[in-house]
């Protein structure tokens, strides 16, 4: 089991100086990895370039990119690049996004996600194993009149891809290296989530898929207090249908109720609740909601359930 928390220094004066302390402070706590969300702000492969550039031996990782609004061709050479300022320590997600950024931010409309996810990856594939395609796909075409190969990138980029609906997981399975689901409890991974990902990658001949399960919560005495805003926090993920389909395969009602808030011995003993059901890794989110204090009590918990280096 390897564990790793996601990174948000968007309130800080300056978000790449801030994101790579926190790296260290996480490498420091035996953190394995580090992962950046994406949404219209910093460039989430850039700021995990510099990042795993500048703290050596730590993961990092985006989560994710959403496939509308993006074309393969760019996402392969920012991932290329990544990869190989990282030298082989960068992995990829992608999303399907939702309608409201979709349509709102890039005024595309948000159709067909699933057959666009399926045609990116395939894109994707060929970009980051060979350095070149020619895909032509019903809504995407990528093509390479010249190389498309990042040197020092030789090793490919790892595919994940932020899916829990039936559709995108056996997508997942098909053509990715393994998911990113996010609020999916372990009743979900372990009923729905894991049994559909390995079918899909058995059935295509692939090996047994990632499953790198995000999970929100923090170390702390406050319990009461922190899991209200939480809830507060992540009521826009209950808007979406796919967020609020898993939380409740997960036997919750709103999306704070798969967060994972208590002390050391409640917190380790959620994790291994995620790795029994199937999680070969586990992210951490939204560690700072409850103050510096218990972020750092949160990470120092979570380095010592990592794995260690081999």
């Amino acid at each position: 089991m390897t564990v790793g928390v996601t990174l948000n220094a968007s309130d800080a004066r300056n978000q790449v100086d801030a994101s790579v302390e926190l790296a260290r402070e996480a490498a420091a706590a035996g953190l394995r990895s580090a992962w950046f969300g994406q949404t219209f702000g910093a460039d989430s492969p850039q700021l995990a370039a510099i990042v795993g550039r500048e703290v050596p031996g730590i993961h990092v990782g985006t989560s994710a990119i959403p496939v509308f609004g993006r074309h393969p061709l760019i996402v392969s050479s920012q991932a290329q690049t990544a990869q190989a300022a990282t030298h082989g320590r960068y992995h990829l997600g992608l999303a399907l996004g939702t309608r409201l950024l979709t349509e709102g931010g890039f005024g595309l409309t948000f159709e067909r996600p699933v057959a666009r996810l399926r045609e990116f990856l395939t894109a994707l594939r060929q970009l980051t194993r060979d350095g070149s395609a020619d895909f032509r796909g019903e809504l995407l075409t990528a093509a390479t009149p010249v190389p498309a190969r990042v040197p020092g990138a030789e090793t490919g980029v790892p595919l994940l891809v932020a899916a829990m609906g039936p559709k995108a997981l056996r997508a997942g399975g098909e053509l990715a290296d393994g998911i990113l689901p996010y609020l999916a409890g372990p009743r979900a991974l372990e009923t729905h989530i894991v049994p559909a990902l390995t079918a899909a990658a058995e059935a295509a001949g692939r090996p047994a898929p990632r499953v790198v399960a995000l999970v929100h919560g923090v170390v702390t005495d406050d319990v009461d207090a922190v899991r209200r805003k939480v809830t507060g926090q992540l009521a826009f993920y209950e808007q979406i249908p796919s967020y609020a389909r898993v939380v409740e395969l997960s036997g919750g009602r709103r999306a704070s109720d798969v967060a994972v808030i208590g002390d050391e011995a409640t917190v380790a003993a959620e994790v291994r609740r995620y790795r029994d059901a199937g999680a070969t890794e586990v992210v951490f989110s939204g560690t700072q909601i409850a103050g510096e204090a218990d972020r750092r009590r949160t990470w120092a918990l979570l380095g010592s359930l990592a794995t260690p280096s081999p």
